[in-house]
């Protein structure tokens, strides 16, 4: 558990329509009043389908509340996007993490996890479960 600090959770899409929705049904289907922090960073700068550095880099700053930031990505892109900007070092939060998961499900996991004030491993290994849902 952490030490009262809530794992902040940003999730990057190609579009910034399908990043705030799955971000309002995160935050809905846990309880909706959840004060877990996350931000969409969907669809470049000037509004069309991509992914911007600059707005994963804005809207990681702004769920950092000391307890890591963990960062869901859709596609391929999305998440060359996120680890280019690891790989610079300064651009994100200390101790952010792109989690593998799958991206609607692994975020509604995360948030989940997040409410609970578990730490940033926990919130990446719920997300990281999700794979495993079954739909049969």
């Amino acid at each position: 558990m952490s030490d009262g600090k809530l794992v902040g959770i940003v999730l990057v899409s190609h579009s910034a329509e399908v990043a705030a929705s799955v971000a309002g049904l995160a935050k809905g289907l846990a309880g909706g009043d959840v004060s877990v922090p996350i931000a969409p960073a969907g669809g470049t700068a000037a509004g069309g389908f991509g992914t911007s550095s600059e707005l994963v880099s804005a809207a990681a700053a702004s769920v950092d509340r000391g307890a890591g930031v963990a960062v869901l990505a859709d596609l391929g892109s999305a998440v060359l996007t996120v680890k280019a900007l690891l790989a610079e070092g300064d651009e994100l939060p200390d101790g952010t993490r792109l989690v593998d998961a799958p991206f609607v499900e692994g975020a509604v996991a995360a948030v989940v996890t997040a409410a609970t004030g578990a730490d940033l491993a926990a919130v990446e290994a719920a997300a990281a479960e999700a794979y495993a849902y079954r739909k049969e």
